[in-house]
């Protein structure tokens, strides 16, 4: 299979799809790989590296897309890029279809075999392919969150963990997954006050099995979460329902009710946000102030630190790619019936339910195609 990576052309995206280890792999295993010149720049990956391990150069974008049956990437195709869609091609990547209509509707037009990483669910419930991801910004959020508490940007004035003599930062996370679980790993140990709300009681009773008296577990209903967020510092919405518009659990009225200088930061921005004042931002821009509550809502979290995210990334994708690589899309999702719960576009049709659901449009199940 000819396997194409190109640029991530996202605002300030410097993750990059593949690594030099990976393209190896992929050469290894019989596969043609196609890397646009200066596409690993940003991870700290060099061209000659690629070429090192077996990958060719394209000068252009366009050819490699023109040119591949897979496409590996990081991020969801951006507009500027939807022409260069074509029937058939395996799209592998990150698409966060929920939130994005025109994408949605250029690979259906297109009839792109649309895989995302954020929709593929292993038998034991895990979502393998976001998880490293979910890591990376679960840990970011906080400090970014402390960054943003700073007066210069408009926040409060608080250090996260106070010094002797004066109150620690009150934490609130909405959500106790992968994302929110980190940023309580984090904010712990930076010495915050920390409350994790969910609506799951047994992810509850795990975390306090694991952060025991320093932490405060509460159930996520609307009442709890709008007494906790009043004496807030920082709020971070961890929220995730696999391919489906987030919740809005963080209203508009509890801003006027919070501490001036509060920081909210909305990692669920790339599946629509969990808060009803949140719009994307990016990096080089990336807070903006709602009745003096700063928001933080960098739709790419991870791009903070491309080298870390990029490894982390390739590490899961890995396996998968090389599956599909290997025995093409459809034997591969015969062969490990997981690969189902990752395709989300095929052959015009909506194929993740929750995908179909946020858009009341009608759902096929892959398996009736494939």
């Amino acid at each position: 299979m000819r396997i194409g990576c190109v640029k991530e052309i996202k605002n300030n995206e410097f993750r990059v799809g593949m690594t030099p280890d990976n393209a190896k792999s992929y050469v290894n295993a019989g596969h043609e790989v196609l890397v646009e010149v200066g596409a690993g720049l940003g991870s700290g990956f060099t061209d000659e590296e690629y070429v090192a391990a077996g990958a060719k150069m394209i000068d252009s974008a366009k050819e490699v897309w023109d040119s591949v049956e897979m496409m590996v990437k990081v991020k969801e195709p951006l507009p500027e890029e939807y022409p260069l869609f074509h029937e058939g091609l395996i799209l592998y990547t990150y698409l966060h279809l929920a939130a994005d209509r025109p994408q949605t509707d250029a690979l259906l037009n297109s009839k792109v075999k649309g895989v995302a990483y954020e929709t593929l669910i292993e038998r034991n419930g895990s979502i393998p392919l976001l998880a490293p991801m979910s890591q990376i910004a679960g840990r970011l959020s906080i400090q970014e969150g402390a960054k943003y508490l700073e007066k210069l940007y408009g926040g409060e004035g608080v250090l996260l963990a106070g010094v002797p003599g004066t109150p620690k930062a009150n934490v609130v996370i909405l959500g106790g997954g992968s994302v929110g679980t980190n940023a309580c790993k984090i904010a712990v140990g930076m010495g915050a006050n920390v409350t994790i709300m969910d609506i799951n009681l047994q992810r509850l009773a795990y975390l306090d099995d694991i952060f025991g008296a320093r932490i405060q577990t509460l159930v996520s209903t609307d009442a709890n979460i709008e007494k906790a967020v009043k004496e807030a510092d920082l709020v971070i919405g961890s929220v995730l329902i696999p391919g489906k518009s987030a919740p809005k659990i963080f209203k508009k009225k509890y801003l006027k009710e919070m501490k001036p200088g509060a920081v909210f930061v909305d990692v669920a921005v790339d599946q629509g946000g969990c808060g009803e004042t949140t719009k994307v931002t990016y990096h080089d821009d990336p807070v903006f102030i709602v009745d003096g509550v700063v928001h933080y809502c960098v739709g790419n979290m991870p791009g903070a630190v491309p080298r870390t995210s990029t490894i982390a990334l390739t590490n899961a994708t890995l396996s998968y790619g090389l599956q599909i690589a290997n025995k093409g899309l459809e034997q591969a999702c015969k062969d490990n019936d997981v690969i189902y719960s990752a395709i989300n576009t095929y052959d015009g049709k909506l194929t993740c339910k929750n995908v179909a659901d946020s858009y009341n449009e009608e759902y096929t199940d892959p398996r009736s195609l494939i």
